[in-house]
């Protein structure tokens, strides 16, 4: 899926801060439960919504000065950023409905 990548520190600013789309970003790990229920939502919502928004998923067992930086403390984290900034934030779990209620408001 071309609008879902991987972050990490190298990455990070291209794909995320200077994203001419906007851009949800998924702080998640293997071990969380609530994380593996979400990721494929999130999969789903990137492939119907094409190029209007881009996926981002960070690893925090991978990339935990990131995840740290960015204020993440509990997972899934999911942020939303729009021309480079954080518009708005959310943690646990959502359902496919609560996820574009999140990105509509935008």
């Amino acid at each position: 899926m071309s609008n879902v990548v991987e972050i990490n520190n190298e990455n990070w600013v291209s794909e995320v801060i200077e994203s001419k789309v906007p851009v949800i970003v998924d702080f998640w790990a293997e071990f969380c439960g609530p994380c593996k229920i979400l990721g494929p939502i999130l999969d789903g919502v990137a492939e119907e919504l094409g190029g209007k928004i881009k996926v981002a998923k960070v690893d925090c067992e991978k990339n935990m000065d990131l995840a740290k930086s960015m204020g993440v403390r509990n997972i899934p984290a999911v942020f939303l950023y729009v021309n480079g900034r954080i518009e708005k934030k959310s943690t646990g779990s959502m359902n496919k409905a609560s996820v574009l209620k999140f990105i509509e408001g935008n």
